[in-house]
């Protein structure tokens, strides 16, 4: 078939086009452009637009585009910033800590030791306030501050203090409770619940254990393991009241392990019975007082290096002392010391001892002129004597720097200090002597620990 044939075809078709879209003028519409073109939208106020790129309006927020989305929080700017603790919350004293909430009322302190020590600067800035006391300080001991509950001032520091006050002279009891009265309570700080039935002075063996290891300045935290204070803020506060006594609780580990025990286990005199400790008090001595003590006892460790072969610094140990008492410090609630300066007991509680009185009460000494203790609390009780009218003796635990002692069995009376190259003297039994005798001769190498009260 040839090419000529197909012409007449071709040009029927295109006429048949040029029929449906003629060709127009520039007023002719263009044809509408393909559905998958989107249309220009006009222009208004689109919401989404005007989320991204509008400023934030204050009167609320702005519908979403999404209708699945919710509207946005006008609150979210507060959460980005810090918590902060109304300043009316804090403590009143310390400023640091909440105040207490026990459920039904706010207190005004976070803790009972910020409130007593609230109660003692009122009484220390108001002076004679009979509604505390002398300073606010306890009916009992006169040396801590009374307790405060939150609503009440109460007559004494500490429970403890009660008991001694509401009892007779202190005598041991088989369990300690006191079973036949129905309105005693644990002896805990701050725990109303009755005593345990075993007999013990605590509702619970946690109870025991928290007394028994009470802070000797608060009686509210347990103490530390080396310390008899709970804390630095307790242990600032000994020194700055020295010198004073502070009651030792009968129940104490300080009373039984620390001070009980070694006086029976040291009691050594034949055919006599160890008698039994009533009392016991804990001497603070004044800062400067203990600050020569320890440089005392640094300066003998540097030559003598005891530390480095397993004993303590300075070759510290613990010895009795016995002296004359003329008042009544040590019995029942008698924590004042007396003025009198032949009372031996008080000056030494409150000066510590001195080298230079040697003889005055004596009149010799075995090994010279020094300051006379013993590891042999019968012995020591030789020394013991009341010139007051007392159903109890007392005695000193002191701390004493012996470093190199030199032992001797027989009397040297013409001593002044100890012989060269030692530090003290060790008068060992035998010989001149029954029983042993430690001799030293600077005053900074003793201090009073613990004034005993015991039975004749």
């Amino acid at each position: 078939m040839s090419m000529a044939s197909h012409i007449p075809l071709a040009l029927s078709i295109l006429g048949t086009f040029a029929n449906h879209y003629p060709l127009g003028s520039g007023s002719q519409k263009a044809p509408p452009p393909p559905p998958s073109i989107a249309p220009s939208a006009p222009p208004q106020n689109n919401t989404s637009t005007a989320v991204s790129s509008g400023p934030a309006h204050t009167s609320g927020p702005k519908p979403s585009a999404n209708p699945n989305v919710p509207p946005p929080n006008t609150n979210s700017t507060l959460s980005t910033n810090p918590p902060t603790t109304n300043p009316v919350a804090l403590c009143d004293t310390c400023q640091l800590r909440p105040k207490h909430f026990d459920g039904t009322k706010t207190h005004p302190y976070c803790s009972k030791t910020c409130a007593n020590k609230k109660l003692l600067s009122n009484g220390n800035s108001n002076g004679s306030n009979s509604t505390t006391g002398a300073s606010g300080n306890c009916n009992f001991c006169h040396n801590r501050p009374k307790y405060i509950d939150g609503t009440k001032t109460h007559d004494f520091c500490s429970k403890a203090c009660a008991k001694s006050a509401s009892g007779p002279q202190r005598k041991p009891t088989l369990g300690g409770g006191n079973n036949n009265n129905s309105k005693s309570v644990c002896q805990a700080p701050g725990c109303q619940n009755p005593p345990h039935s075993s007999g013990n002075d605590y509702c619970s063996m946690a109870h025991k254990t928290l007394g028994e290891t009470l802070c000797l300045m608060c009686l509210l935290a347990p103490k530390m393991a080396n310390s008899p204070f709970c804390s630095q803020t307790c242990i600032d506060d000994a020194d700055s009241k020295g010198p004073m006594v502070l009651e030792v609780p009968f129940g104490h580990v300080t009373f039984k392990s620390a001070v009980a025990e070694q006086f029976k286990a040291s009691w050594r005199h034949a055919g006599t019975t160890c008698p039994p400790v009533r009392r016991v008090y804990k001497i603070l001595s004044p800062k400067a007082s203990l600050a020569a003590y320890d440089a005392y006892r640094a300066d003998v460790e540097t030559r003598g290096h005891f530390v480095g072969t397993g004993r303590s610094a300075g070759n510290e140990n613990r010895r009795w002392h016995g002296t004359r008492r003329v008042c009544n410090l040590g019995d029942k609630g008698q924590t004042q010391l007396c003025s009198s300066t032949n009372c031996s007991l008080c000056c030494i509680v409150r000066t510590s001892f001195d080298v230079g009185l040697w003889g005055k009460k004596t009149g010799w000494g075995r090994f010279g002129k020094g300051i006379y203790t013993s590891s042999t609390s019968s012995k020591s009780n030789d020394y013991s004597h009341n010139d007051c009218k007392s159903s109890l003796k007392a005695i000193l635990l002191n701390k004493v720097v012996v470093g190199k002692g030199c032992k001797l069995l027989q009397d040297n009376t013409s001593l002044t200090s100890p012989p060269t190259g030692y530090d003290s003297v060790l008068a060992e039994k035998g010989g001149s002597l029954n029983y042993d005798e430690l001799v030293v001769y600077d005053n900074d190498a003793i201090r009073p620990s613990f004034l005993v009260m015991y039975e004749p």
